[in-house]
């Protein structure tokens, strides 16, 4: 996607991977081009079953909303293939490596697969689930948070003569980890915070209203 002189800087969404121990960063990946829509939803979480409120406490909240954040990230290696001699990968690859990338985030790893069956080979009692790492999904400054993928699907839409494919539309349904589900301690619950305390901030900005702007002089 083309840019024109002086346009100002486009910042890209994308995923953050770090080490779910150590917090190390392990990869950076960004979206080819942000997509037109972000689908964000909100399942605010009171007191009483399904989340639904009592009778005795119906403004009570035991935890932050369930939200869950959709998006679809275009890849395209069109205008790549455009000029061969200077993106070999795309000539010999497509977009593939660019799949791969996303792909292998809800993946365990083959190390991780070899030491599992190394370890039940050897009549292991319990072996722990494998570790996957620790996903930040970042769409600007404000909103740098960790997330779980929930759903991931791939469309293929265009293929090169070595059926590479060279255009496709990823869909990613992502689920906030929240203090709830990650405790208050660590890297986790910290990025969280500090998401929810940018909500807050950012509310606190907003103009504020009258009751004559909704056509009421007082409450009933």
């Amino acid at each position: 996607m083309p840019s024109f002189p002086g346009s100002p800087r486009l910042i890209k969404g994308g995923l953050v991977l770090l080490d779910p121990v150590t917090g190390a960063l392990q990869r950076v990946i960004s979206l080819q081009y942000n997509p037109d829509t972000l689908t964000r939803t909100l399942a605010p979480q009171g007191v009483g079953g399904d989340g639904g409120p009592t009778r005795s406490e119906p403004l009570r909240l035991k935890s932050p909303p369930i939200e869950t954040i959709k998006l679809d990230a275009e890849i395209d290696a069109t205008e790549q293939l455009e000029s061969p001699d200077q993106n070999p990968i795309a000539v010999q690859s497509g977009i593939q490596p660019q799949l791969a990338a996303l792909e292998t985030v809800v993946y365990p790893t083959v190390d991780q697969l070899q030491l599992n069956n190394t370890l039940a080979s050897a009549g292991t009692l319990e072996i722990a689930p494998m570790l996957a790492p620790l996903i930040l999904f970042v769409w600007g400054s404000s909103r740098v948070v960790p997330v779980r993928i929930t759903e991931f699907s791939i469309l293929e839409e265009a293929f090169d003569t070595l059926l590479n494919p060279i255009r496709a539309k990823v869909t990613l349904s992502l689920r906030v980890l929240n203090v709830y589900d990650v405790g208050f301690g660590g890297k986790i619950g910290s990025l969280y915070l500090s998401y929810q305390q940018q909500k807050e901030n950012l509310a606190a900005k907003a103009a504020p209203v009258s009751l004559g702007s909704l056509g009421l002089q007082n409450l009933p």
